[in-house]
């Protein structure tokens, strides 16, 4: 059984989120501000976490950058702040999807699934598949990256995004597919996410960022993985 963590100072809003939450077999916790999140997420260890951005005591934003200090759990942020970049704020601070209020209960629902599907393990296969460039290695079986001989630290969206590219080596994949692959089939024009969590790939993973050797935008197509 999952167990979610809402963090939304609506009371309305929380009661909503739990009984259908609830509903569904998910374990619930909430919280009305940001320090309290913090707190039942190092305790509670959820699944995933329902944030909304406008919290009393800090901004949400905040709470993402404090738990990707030392957990990967998927973040999906809820929130009525509807510009891009805010959006891309949140998503370069370590957020795994953006919804936006007021929201449909079916799409969130959705969504949160698609959330914990991303960050559940996957069966090894029995031939582990080794990706080495000059730079940095990706083991897909133990879905590990290493760069200079230590281990890359990577949210469950940002391997899934890894994955798909260096799957296909050489070869063009398009921003429509690498959404859909990663956050869903509803996706398919969320273009933002991908340049931001491209962004976070490089700065990881390749020597300069600013001039990328391994991961390449074809502007208004998608990206492609070179070794």
């Amino acid at each position: 059984m999952n167990r979610v963590l809402v963090v939304d100072d609506e009371p309305q809003i929380v009661r909503a989120l739990v009984i259908n939450l609830k509903a569904r077999k998910y374990e619930v916790d909430a919280a009305s501000d940001g320090a309290t999140a913090l707190r039942l997420a190092a305790t509670r260890h959820p699944d995933v976490v329902v944030l909304d951005l406008g919290l009393p005591d800090m901004d949400g934003v905040e709470v993402i950058r404090g738990l990707r200090g030392w957990t990967r759990v998927p973040i999906l942020v809820l929130s009525a702040r509807q510009t891009s970049d805010e959006k891309v704020e949140a998503l370069d601070a370590g957020a795994d999807d953006y919804v936006t209020k007021p929201f449909g209960m079916d799409e969130l629902l959705a969504r949160l699934r698609a959330a914990v599907r991303r960050a559940e393990p996957t069966v090894q296969s029995e031939d582990p598949v080794t990706v080495e460039t000059e730079t940095f290695s990706v083991d897909l079986a133990a879905k590990k990256a290493h760069r200079d001989g230590r281990d890359v630290r990577l949210t469950p969206t940002e391997w899934h995004l890894l994955e798909v590219l260096v799957r296909n080596p050489g070869r063009l994949v398009s921003q429509k597919q690498l959404l859909q692959e990663v956050w869903g089939p509803s996706y398919g024009t969320e273009t933002n996410y991908l340049r931001v969590y491209m962004a976070q790939l490089r700065r990881k993973l390749e020597v300069d960022p600013s001039h990328p050797r391994h991961f390449i935008t074809e502007p208004g197509m998608g990206y492609r993985f070179e070794r």
